[in-house]
């Protein structure tokens, strides 16, 4: 089993590999990543966003079209919301194996600060195993510091460590997903 992670056009270039790696390091799991090929569903002209259910519907379409097995995570450029919030980082749709997301808000111009390929990676790096880790049946945490901590802030993602924590760790070893 495998993740495999679609790397959208507009979602910034020369990144894939770098953000794949750590995702792949922080659960131990291989990744593959290429082009993206899923139809970009759910654009809302009068927010500039993009549905993120939508879009997970559009993925999941894509997935059972293609016979993909394993977890898929799109990578996209657009901002995402999901009704009843402003904006999300990302999001999983466990049942079917299909999550996605954004780097709009992950980017430091975003916040009117320098870039910084760097930042962008971790976070997206971050974002990317956690969604990734619903996927793999794990729920949100409430450590802090755990890739399946849930932020609310560019901080709180920040502030998170590249690994699970202990309890995290035990129940992914518990549920027989690792390779």
């Amino acid at each position: 089993m495998h993740v495999h992670i679609f790397w959208d056009a507009l979602s910034p270039a020369g990144l894939q590999m770098p953000v794949s790696r750590t995702i792949s390091s922080i659960l131990g799991v291989p990744t593959t990543v290429s082009e993206n090929h899923v139809r970009m569903m759910g654009y809302n002209v009068a927010r500039h966003q993009i549905d993120a259910a939508a879009l997970l519907d559009s993925i999941q379409t894509y997935k059972h079209r293609h016979d993909i097995e394993g977890p898929v995570l799109l990578v996209v450029n657009q901002d995402l919301f999901k009704p009843g919030s402003d904006s999300v980082f990302g999001l999983a749709r466990h049942h079917v194996g299909v999550a996605v997301v954004s780097a709009a808000r992950l980017n430091n111009e975003y916040y009117n600060l320098r870039s910084n390929d760097d930042d962008l990676i971790d976070r997206l790096a971050k974002e990317g195993a956690h969604e990734v880790g619903h996927l793999l049946g794990l729920d949100h945490c409430e450590n802090p510091e755990c890739i399946m901590f849930r932020p609310d802030t560019l901080d709180e993602l920040d502030r998170k460590k590249k690994v699970l924590c202990p309890v995290c760790a035990a129940t992914f070893a518990g549920s027989g997903t690792t390779p």
